[in-house]
């Protein structure tokens, strides 16, 4: 008990405090160790800096000297050679004893001092040089300065050489000359190893600081802990008798207080009574015992009944019961406090559940062993609609009828009879004859001997539940925007009309419809008015379909319709020529008007065959090839069909270990200023190395990585490729061309574009200047609003836009306005013939014309003619490439052309390709 336990002798105390103090004195006695070590290490350390200074210092003076003495031939110079020199060797002489392992001791302190070493730092040069000789920075530290040996000696021959000419008087001149040139050098050489060996040194110095701090912080941290654990061991053994008492007294579930029985002033207090009073230990202590009561019983309430009250004025009945005890020479009385209250509140509970009963949502009825009702709460009336004297007496199941309609069955009542609960749904008749939907639940209340007494029904309306779930179904299995089903609706529809035809022999047909350049709509009006085309198509679709048909759109433009019980193919080549002409009629969407087609694939599962999932997969494929041949039609689903949704995804599946095995190569066109003939640039192109298909083109491979989802990855590998191999041919000290690279849809739209161009700039160290991203105009419409933000962006980056394919795509020109945009590719559609054909002379004539009043750079692609060229230069137009000048070349190949100034001419021409598309 705090304050009031027993307290040990002195000497009891003085002996169990001993380990403290031994304890205490080992801490010190470790930190001061540890303080020792770090002072001798960077005793060491400082001795090390100094002589290296000193080193250092008599290796300069050496070589100057000696310079100095072989331009004058002065003897003094040599004299001062030689006794720097000896300083050098002694250092290097000592070092190399000590390294060895076998050495004289008093040698080694002797050639030191005459190194003019500091000598409180010998020993411990010594000790470190002799066990730490392979530690980290000193083993790098040594080995730079055993690499000044050679030149050490190097010197000392070239001053033995020189002394001998100078003291025969036979000087040549030119060997002079050249040995004061190699004096030069090896002093430049040992300049660069000191200073190597300086700052290795600085910096083991730095890191052994840092460790040998830590290292003290960590043993010092763990003596403490360790004398704090053993401090705690100590006093909890002092404490062990207090505490047994203190927890007894704590622990116990009434209240309990020691009183002083002279003066009746509470001296200590358990938790449950500061608990009960409201108050802490802390203010209960010295209090009157007496003042906690409500009235004053016999001995100022320190036994009998009574009511405890609490600080807040509450009371509770407690009995009391106290007896005195004797310690350290005071009578003190323990008063014990049991809590009456427990049949009061069971009182209050009673009362507060007949509230809560009258106060909850849910109707109660109490009825009697033959089902009348003999108690309503207010719920019930307000549910039912009859006052509560209509209902009492009422029979129970009088205005209740199963979820059928039929009257409530018999088995119902056994059942609650036999187990005494039953629950489920209902329907049940209001006072106004309206019916709704109920929950009920019945329990049988018994007595103890086990016979039933009363029935307790609880029931609620579950009309508004019962319209939300059939809500909530709905949009679980139906389409937001159109209101058709969804996909997995639609799936579950198509295994289940597969199963039903094991029974009734008929087929089943799927027809997989695709929207024809509905991306057009939503890049020309926005995705909301794409939205809003979307609901007329589901409803013409369904215009079409027969009563037991399923209309289901399973994900952006597309929609899928199901044949159940389908006797013959045409039916379903039937159904599909309605749905396309009935899509082919023009739809007015707020006062627009739009025009929209579809492609459509067929494909139907014979009887008892096949399942939903490859159903839908095997009319997709159709779907596919009806809008890869002709559009606005449809396909049925063949052999063929299958052969070439498995090679696309074959082809998938290569593409992903293609980007995995760096199975990717390019190619680089030279890109030429027509007037002189001189390479500005590259353009970029990608091509794919199979390893057993050999070298697949763009055209192959890139429409199947915009399908998956993988564009974007092969853009980058794109960018970091071009970025790694601009700063390859900056290091061979070619001229700075521009490359340019083709940039997709995709990725340009992307909200991380721009932070991986500048990530892949900044991994190359190459200049923003250098690369051209190629875009189309397509691109840059699809993109929408954040073509802007993101050709700032780039402007800002100094990266420039060429807008690629020129004239084969928008009628709006106002993107060639927006920052960044530099260069216009004309397409090569517009350069064949020239000047033969006078339309494409007139449109390239034009554009060349349109480009320079805006500041625009114009590049011709496909040149393949003289002729072309010609035309070209005289209309003003300032870059072209083709094959007239070069076909795609191998990085090295592009090398050579550089330097050579020219592009490498006439090779066989290869298809013209684009950076990513062709």
């Amino acid at each position: 008990m705090r304050g009031n336990l027993p307290q040990l002798r002195p000497n009891s105390k003085f002996k169990r405090l001993l380990p403290l103090g031994y304890a205490l004195a080992a801490i010190v006695a470790i930190i001061l160790f540890f303080m020792w070590a770090a002072l001798q290490g960077q005793t060491a350390l400082a001795g090390a800096l100094n002589g290296e200074s000193m080193w250092s210092k008599a290796q300069n003076r050496a070589t100057f000297d000696l310079l100095a003495y072989a331009g004058s031939g002065n003897q003094a110079d040599y004299a001062d050679f030689q006794r720097n020199y000896r300083v050098v060797v002694a250092y290097n002489s000592a070092r190399d004893q000590v390294l060895s392992g076998h050495f004289d001791y008093r040698h080694v302190v002797a050639t030191l001092h005459r190194a003019y070493m500091m000598p409180v730092s010998i020993p411990s040069i010594i000790f470190v040089f002799h066990h730490f000789a392979n530690a980290p920075y000193m083993r790098d530290a040594l080995r730079e300065w055993h690499a000044s040996d050679a030149f050490v000696a190097e010197l000392g021959e070239i001053a033995d050489s020189l002394h001998r000419q100078y003291s025969t008087h036979r000087v040549d001149p030119f060997k002079i000359a050249g040995q004061i040139h190699r004096i030069a050098a090896i002093n430049k050489s040992v300049q660069q190893t000191t200073n190597e060996f300086s700052v290795t040194l600085a910096q083991g110095s730095v890191v052994f600081a840092k460790v040998v701090s830590a290292g003290v912080t960590f043993f010092v941290f763990a003596a403490l802990l360790m004398w704090s654990w053993i401090a705690r061991r100590v006093l909890a053994g002092i404490r062990g008798d207090q505490e047994r008492y203190r927890r007894l007294f704590d622990g116990t579930a009434d209240a309990i207080l020691m009183v002083d029985e002279a003066s009746g002033r509470i001296i200590d207090a358990n938790p449950a009574a500061a608990l009960w009073t409201g108050l802490d230990p802390q203010e209960l202590r010295g209090g009157q015992y007496a003042s906690l009561f409500a009235s004053e019983a016999p001995l100022g309430g320190l036994w009998g009944d009574n009511e405890l009250c609490d600080c807040d004025g509450r009371t509770r009945p407690v009995e009391i019961q106290s007896h005195l005890i004797a310690l350290d020479g005071q009578m003190i009385r323990q008063a014990i406090i049991h809590d009456m209250s427990a049949r009061a509140e069971h009182e209050r509970e009673i009362r507060t559940a007949a509230e809560a009963l009258a106060s909850i949502a849910e109707g109660v009825l109490i009825t009697d062993t033959h089902w009348r009702v003999v108690s309503a709460n207010p719920a019930a009336t307000r549910l039912t609609g009859y006052a509560q004297e209509s209902l009492l007496g009422m029979y129970l199941g009088e205005m209740r009828q199963g979820a059928d309609g039929a009257p409530l069955p018999a088995t119902m009542w056994k059942e609650i009879e036999k187990s005494g609960h039953w629950a489920g749904d209902v329907r049940s008749r209001r006072a106004d004859g309206s019916l709704y939907s109920e929950k009920l639940g019945i329990t049988a209340i018994r007595d103890a001997d086990q016979r039933v007494r009363y029935f307790v029904a609880v029931f609620s309306d579950t009309s508004v539940a019962e319209a939300s779930r059939r809500k909530l179904e709905h949009v679980a299995t139906h389409d937001a925007l159109t209101g058709l089903v969804n996909r997995v609706e639609f799936e579950r529809l198509c295994q289940a009309a597969i199963e039903q035809t094991r029974a009734e022999g008929t087929a089943v047909a799927v027809l997989f419809i695709d929207l024809d350049n509905f991306k057009l709509v939503n890049d020309s009006y926005g995705h909301a008015m794409g939205d809003r085309l979307l609901i007329p198509v589901g409803k013409r679709i369904l215009g079409q379909l027969r009563q037991d048909d399923v209309a289901s759109r399973i994900g952006g433009d597309e929609f899928t319709v199901l044949i159940p019980r389908l006797a013959d193919r045409e039916d379903a080549a039937s159904l599909a020529r309605r749905v396309c002409s009935a899509l082919a009629e023009p739809f007015e969407i707020d006062g627009y008007e739009m025009a929209v087609t579809a492609s459509i694939g067929i494909a139907v599962s014979p009887p008892g065959e096949g399942d939903a999932t490859t159903l839908v997969a095997n009319a997709d494929a159709a779907m596919y090839v009806a809008k890869t041949e002709e559009r606005n039609t449809w396909r049925f689903y063949t052999s063929a069909v299958h052969a070439d949704a498995s090679r696309r995804r074959m082809l998938a599946t290569e593409l992903r270990r293609a980007l995995e095995c760096d199975e990717f190569r390019m190619l680089y066109q030279p890109i030429i200023e027509i007037q002189s003939g001189r390479i500005t640039g590259v353009e970029a192109l990608l091509r794919w190395q199979h390893p057993t298909r050999g070298l697949v083109m763009p055209d192959d491979f890139i429409p199947v990585a915009e399908g998956m989802g993988l564009i974007r990855h092969i853009d980058e590998w794109v960018m970091r490729a071009v970025c790694a191999q601009v700063h390859k041919w900056d290091r061979l000290g070619l001229p700075p061309i521009r490359v340019a690279m083709n940039v997709s849809a995709g990725w340009f739209g992307h909200a991380g574009f721009v932070e991986a161009v500048q990530v892949a700039l900044r991994e190359s160290t190459v200049a923003p200047s250098r690369l051209v991203l190629e875009i189309t105009e397509g691109v840059i419409l699809r993109t929408g609003k954040d073509t802007d933000r993101t050709l700032r962006a780039l402007d800002a980056l100094g990266i420039g836009i060429a807008v690629d394919d020129f004239g084969t795509g928008y009628a709006s020109m106002a993107y060639l306005k927006l920052p960044a945009v530099a260069y216009l590719k004309i397409d090569r559609s517009f350069i064949t013939g020239l000047p033969v054909d006078a339309n494409n002379a007139v449109i390239a004539r034009a554009v060349v014309a349109m480009a320079t009043n805006l500041g625009l750079v114009t590049i011709a692609e496909g040149i393949e003619t003289e002729a072309e060229r010609n035309f070209l230069l005289q209309v003003g137009c300032t870059e072209g490439q083709g094959y007239l000048y070069s076909h795609p070349l191998p990085h090295d190949q592009v090398v050579r052309a550089l330097r050579s100034g020219r592009p490498r001419g006439q090779a066989r021409p290869e298809r013209m390709a684009s950076p990513l598309r062709r």
